[in-house]
């Protein structure tokens, strides 16, 4: 079936479009009022894991705001879950892993699963999403980078620094690459499960890419991404979104990634300077600027686009949309884009 509109997917393909498409990370989440109200009757794993609630979350935005993707409701930690790690959700702390990973023998014991056993249920949420989106709009599958997941595993919670993670490479280099490794495989094999279900693109999130200098970036974060790259690279499109990681610009952009997602940090300009110009670019607004008044946010927005061009490029935030927001400042930015003349 072909999808009604497919501005994303044309933007990923590098074709000439009329105005660029716009989605917003996390834009299924806690500024709606309609998934605050599921929020408040199941726990955070619980929506995750019941198909019916992670499609109804998934398709709210599109529902409301009205961008021009959809991404599925779930979260990057169901993969170390699925690894028999175990992560709890506690409420204002975020996740917390009461058993972080801090030895080769812990490492050992972390097992590369069945996806179909442990993550069946996203399969079942993609299924259920695909028909309620009736070919609207394209679904996005998602991950996160090998090294984010590393960094909670090891961590065992959020953190500003994620010392320990960093520590664990260094000091035990080669228990980290085992770990690293069997991450990556189960990612390649959950998002290749997650395209045969239906999903029309994938993004990999390296949220905490930008803890690392340049050098050991390429070697705890980028090689991991990359072997996750080449794998989907065949079967559907892949997004690559790191936070902070301005300066892999140029070595992602020789991948065969489709788009690499940017954040506020980094100026259009910057961007496509240092990823060669040609490759489809996704981002870069700072998600608290959507608490601008409603005139400064389209203001910025074509202002935005101008910077980057309207071809080989996605427009989004330059990371998730934050609790805070309102609703009609959401819909402002995405309506400034579809505005642009």
């Amino acid at each position: 079936m072909s999808i009604k509109n497919d501005l994303f997917l044309k933007a990923l393909r590098n074709e000439t479009v009329e105005r660029p498409p716009v989605w917003m990370m996390r834009q299924a989440g806690r500024y709606l009022p309609e998934f605050r109200a599921l929020r408040d009757k199941y726990d955070f794993f619980t929506r995750c894991q019941t198909p019916e609630l992670a499609a109804e979350i998934t398709v709210q935005p599109i529902r409301i705001v009205k961008p021009d993707a959809a991404i599925l409701f779930s979260d990057i930690l169901v993969v170390p879950q699925a690894m028999g790690i175990e992560v709890l959700m506690k409420e204002s702390v975020g996740p917390f892993l009461p058993n972080p990973i801090r030895s080769a023998q812990d490492v050992e014991k972390v097992i590369v699963p069945d996806i179909h056993e442990t993550l069946g249920y996203v399969m079942d949420a993609i299924k259920l999403t695909k028909e309620m989106l009736n070919d609207e709009v394209p679904l996005i599958g998602f991950a996160g980078s090998p090294w984010t997941i590393f960094c909670y595993a090891v961590e065992g919670k959020g953190s500003k620094s994620f010392d320990t993670a960093k520590g664990f490479c260094f000091s035990q280099p080669e228990a980290a690459h085992v770990l690293l490794q069997k991450i990556t495989d189960t990612t390649i094999a959950y998002l290749k499960e997650k395209v045969k279900a239906g999903v029309n693109a994938v993004q990999i999130f390296d949220s905490w890419g930008g803890m690392l200098s340049p050098v050991d970036y390429q070697e705890f974060s980028w090689k991991y991404i990359n072997q996750i790259v080449e794998a989907l690279a065949p079967e559907t499109h892949v997004i690559v979104f790191g936070k902070g990681c301005w300066f892999a610009l140029g070595d992602m952009a020789q991948s065969k990634a489709s788009a690499l997602g940017v954040d506020w940090t980094c100026s259009a300009r910057n961007a496509r300077y240092l990823s060669g110009g040609r490759i489809t670019l996704q981002g870069n607004f700072d998600p608290s600027r959507l608490l601008s008044p409603i005139p400064t946010i389209k203001k910025m927005v074509h202002q935005m686009i101008d910077e980057f061009g309207k071809d080989n490029y996605i427009v989004n935030l330059g990371h998730g949309i934050l609790p805070n927001i309102p609703v009609d400042h959401a819909k402002a930015f995405v309506d400034a884009v579809k505005e642009y003349k």
